[in-house]
């Protein structure tokens, strides 16, 4: 009888670390689901992609060169900004440069499960504050959390799935109330909401801040992402992160792109007229929501939020579930689009709930 061969285990951490499934599968449609640009990127971006090289290809990505121009897009020093294979990246070098087994990551919830995932990954305790069912965000209860082992604290500004918000001067104090701690401000969705506090970097020592290319920009499909901090924090997240992390065609779209403000600028004005048009419809259908300052709404269907799901899917309009995070039973996110896309959306979804005998209370 032949020897039973096993594969040898992983670290503990790993066997305990959560999984995240992305539920892609077929995609046809309008897609509502993953808080992407629903358009297209920049005509630009396009364009300098024509003149990629085959010889292009054979060389490893410098993008050296680029952090400098994004750290001057953002008025910052050039060895404050670093590019990243999407935020993503940057999420699991901050929980590989700062977290030991034990330590503690603290944030609020419900919130962007890959926060969880990469630390639960390092071995660190999570210690999470739930938000209220206004899902404003849970400051003075995230202050009282604050511990000597609190290593990290993550807030996305504007929140995922809630579309909530924190405000500048409640950010700064976190900072100011944990300078044992790195605080990282996810701001992915920024150029939705318009504050930041990346003018911090560099004057609050303990203060990083993300962005990602895969929203108003529209260039999730080549994964690139940027977090910026002090001089000293930034040496040390160089040193963990892989030097070709970002390829080379991310960064021949990262030029265009931001030379491009005329389309960003664009952009935003359709989402965010939308967001207004598509917050109203909500109101006066009678479907519970919050209110928005990204590129997305929640609204609560209830116990029938599966079948709405699928009816509306059924309809071309792909909306994501998000019953599994904590506080949000019965909900479902929405992703803005154009205001031409969000009215078919509007139609999608007065035709679903009239199929599905939907209530307020049900």
């Amino acid at each position: 009888m032949a020897e039973v061969k096993t594969v040898p285990a992983p670290r503990d951490a790993v066997l305990r670390m959560k999984e995240y499934h992305p539920p892609l599968g077929a995609r046809e449609g309008l897609r509502l689901d993953f808080n992407e640009n629903t358009w297209q990127c920049s005509p630009w971006v396009l364009d300098a992609l024509r003149n990629v090289t085959a010889g292009d290809l054979t060389q490893y990505p410098q993008r050296e060169p680029l952090e400098a121009l994004v750290a001057a897009h953002l008025g910052l020093k050039a060895e404050q900004a670093l590019l990243t294979n999407g935020v993503d990246e940057a999420i699991h070098l901050l929980c590989e440069t700062y977290l030991d087994e034990g330590d503690e990551l603290l944030f609020p919830i419900p919130t962007y499960s890959m926060y969880e995932v990469y630390a639960s990954g390092a071995g660190a305790h999570m210690t999470m504050v739930q938000a209220k069912d206004d899902f404003a965000f849970p400051f003075e209860r995230l202050l009282a959390a604050i511990t000597e082992r609190t290593k990290l604290i993550f807030i996305a500004n504007p929140n995922s799935p809630t579309g909530s918000t924190a405000t500048r001067k409640q950010l700064l104090q976190i900072a100011e109330r944990a300078p044992h701690a790195m605080v990282l401000v996810d701001e992915a969705y920024y150029h939705f909401f318009g504050e930041t506090v990346v003018d911090q970097v560099g004057r609050v020592p303990n203060l990083l801040v993300s962005r990602t290319f895969s929203k108003a920009y529209g260039l999730a499909g080549v994964r690139l992402g940027m977090i910026a901090g002090g001089t000293e924090s930034m040496q040390w997240l160089r040193r963990v992160l892989s030097p070709y992390s970002v390829n080379s065609l991310a960064l021949v779209c990262l030029r265009p792109a931001l030379e491009d403000e005329q389309y960003v600028q664009w952009y935003v004005r359709e989402v965010l007229a939308a967001r207004a048009e598509f917050d109203a419809a909500l109101t006066r259908l009678g479907v519970p929501h919050w209110p928005s300052a990204a590129n997305f709404i929640l609204a609560r269907i209830g116990e029938r939020a599966k079948q709405f799901i699928a009816a509306m899917r059924s309809r071309g309009v792909l909306v994501r579930d998000r019953s599994m995070d904590p506080g949000c039973a019965g909900c479902v996110r929405v992703t803005i689009g154009t205001q031409e896309q969000m009215a078919g959306a509007v139609l999608a979804l007065e035709e679903t709930l009239s199929e599905i005998g939907w209530r307020r209370d049900g």
